[in-house]
């Protein structure tokens, strides 16, 4: 990747003055909290910690923040006590943005920042992604997103940038592991993360526990397929402390999966362009 597209991203942040940063801790926030200090404005990173987000990512984002440099909180948000969120309809990421932007808003009113900022990319605009309703409503910047940036893109200039997130696997909140129409409780997110947890100390790195009820799905990527039969007792022994059924889905890991439910036309990529995205001149 040429370096152009680090430098153009690099201004399109300076053009923002100050900012509160959405982070994660994932690939692509790591990346943006980077090139937001390369870009020296005014900045504090934001963490939302709560039941749908695994401990370990929180963890991870106060690492990641730590070794940028720049001014890291954590909040506590309360999505699930919104029953839009809760009840799990294909639109609860709108309201679990919608909790996060409000929150982030008022800190950035509060403390004299000019934007709130996200690490939307390129790509999310292939997708169904209610959340980026949700940015549009709030106002927020998505500067990954204004400057074409995809992820392969961001994976690499974060290898060059000598970022350790670089080649991390995706990581989004563990609701996305129940199917829509299943309700999101807590207990139900705290069993994933058990036995998520348990899978990645057993040796498995891309992979995730899609949540069926008496029924734990897994997802493995392909390359990780035979690492999996082979710690097949191991895997069953530690999904049974949650669930009564354990199986391996054949297709592997694949992103999203539990978006092929949904109706088609509830999910073409020109449904966020008509939502303005991305935004022109950050408008």
């Amino acid at each position: 990747m040429e370096a152009s597209a680090l430098e153009r991203l690099i201004d399109i942040i300076k053009g923002l003055g100050s900012a509160v940063v959405a982070f994660s801790g994932g690939v692509d926030s790591t990346f943006l909290l980077k090139a937001v200090k390369l870009s020296g404005i005014r900045a504090l990173a934001v963490t939302s910690a709560s039941p749908s987000h695994p401990e370990w990512d929180v963890r991870t984002a106060v690492d990641m923040a730590a070794a940028t440099g720049v001014p890291h909180r954590i909040i506590r948000t309360r999505e699930l006590e919104n029953p839009r969120y809760s009840s799990n309809t294909p639109e609860r990421c709108y309201s679990c943005k919608d909790e996060l932007f409000t929150a982030l808003g008022e800190i950035a009113a509060h403390e004299g920042f000019t934007h709130v900022i996200d690490g939307s990319t390129a790509d999310d605009l292939m997708d169904f992604r209610p959340g980026l309703k949700a940015a549009r409503t709030h106002g927020v910047r998505s500067p990954l997103m204004e400057a074409g940036l995809g992820k392969n893109e961001i994976r690499e200039l974060s290898w060059r940038l000598g970022l350790p997130t670089w080649d991390r696997p995706s990581s989004p909140c563990l609701a996305s592991r129940v199917p829509y129409g299943t309700p999101i409780t807590e207990a139900g997110l705290r069993r994933i993360a058990l036995s998520e947890t348990a899978l990645r100390a057993l040796g498995l790195r891309e992979f995730r526990v899609r949540d069926h009820g008496d029924v734990a799905r897994v997802e493995v990527a392909p390359e990780e397929f035979q690492f999996a039969f082979k710690m097949k007792d191991e895997l069953v022994k530690a999904l049974r402390a949650h669930f009564r059924f354990v199986c391996l889905d054949l297709e592997g890991f694949s992103s999203g999966s539990l978006n092929r439910v949904l109706q088609k036309e509830t999910r073409p990529p020109a449904e966020n362009h008509e939502q303005g995205w991305p935004p022109v001149d950050g408008k």
